[in-house]
């Protein structure tokens, strides 16, 4: 039996990542920041086969535990790096940590033998760092694939520029190392949605779909994003997680990177169908997602279908 390490892997996506690999007869390490608080992974024990599930305590920032964590892994997913949108110093609590962090990583994994495949947990902002805002001088609507070129701003939020830093790390890691006996690879997705597998609300995204549902708005910035009725590009949670699956265990995408993508709705449209009404425009497919669909045979659920459940 194979072993799954998932960094991040009780999170909002990586909880559905867990499910998929042990509904594919894996064994499961789980990486937690505070093995106590059972209330962050007490979920991922009702999941089918979850005696093959393994919790194991993890600072990502602390090498030897890192070390450890990998050792008796085939396959590791990254999908642990900070999620957050209200930050005092942005290079401290976003920037410096998932760089650093991507840099740390990826010295251990090379240097321990017996994986066969890493797999990060990228973002839309790996391509684009002003998501969902367009890339540069382009529309909302101009479509946009891997091959374009990719688009990093000072003006962009922190996060949307450590995702794209970190990403560059690993590119810049791949080309500096081509003899590598494991294979690197990544995915991107969009705004994630969907319901999520555990009791907790403080997910930032199960957080976005609640103001949205709602019209809240507690900051000026998620306030612009009502005033501009911006056009999000949305992809459902469980698509992500197969995504993953895939691109860990198909052979031959050393150095790819996808994006993961379903349709394009303004947010006046995200918050009617949030409340089971019907948008009131037809939606776009702004990212587009051939490759994933080519490379990995990937599917994406029209996005009324995830926001309806």
């Amino acid at each position: 039996m194979k072993k799954a390490g998932i960094i991040g892997g009780a999170g909002f996506i990586g909880s559905y990542i867990t499910k998929t690999f042990l509904k594919h007869g894996f064994e499961v390490k789980v990486s937690t920041t505070n093995i106590t608080r059972e209330d962050k992974y007490s979920h991922l024990m009702l999941l089918e086969n979850a005696d093959h599930l393994y919790i194991s305590e993890l600072d990502v920032a602390n090498k030897t535990a890192l070390e450890d964590f990998v050792s008796d892994c085939d396959i590791v997913i990254h999908s642990g790096t900070p999620f957050q949108l209200d930050v005092k110093d942005p290079q401290s609590e976003l920037i410096d940590p998932t760089v650093k962090g991507t840099e740390n990583f990826l010295e251990v994994v090379q240097n321990t033998p017996g994986i066969e495949k890493v797999v990060f947990l990228a973002s839309v902002a790996a391509y684009n760092s002003h998501f969902p805002f367009p890339a540069g001088s382009r529309s909302p609507y101009d479509s946009f694939d891997e091959n374009d070129e990719k688009f990093l701003s000072p003006e962009s939020h922190p996060y949307g520029q450590a995702k794209f830093l970190a990403n560059q790390t690993v590119e810049k890691f791949i080309a500096e190392h081509p003899g590598l006996s494991f294979e690197i690879s990544s995915v991107s997705p969009v705004m994630v949605m969907g319901k999520s597998l555990s009791g907790r609300e403080d997910s930032t995204s199960t957080g976005f779909q609640c103001l949205f549902k709602n019209k809240l708005a507690p900051n000026d910035f998620v306030q612009m994003l009502y005033d501009s009725d911006v056009a999000f590009a949305i992809v459902d949670v469980e698509d992500v997680a197969e995504a993953v699956y895939k691109t860990t265990t198909f052979k031959g995408l050393h150095g790819k990177n996808y994006l993961l993508s379903s349709e394009t709705y303004k947010i006046s449209d995200i918050h009617l169908m949030l409340n089971h009404k019907e948008p009131k425009e037809n939606p776009a497919v702004v990212y587009q997602n051939n490759s994933a669909k080519k490379d990995l045979n990937a599917t994406f659920r029209p996005v009324i279908e995830t926001l309806n459940q």
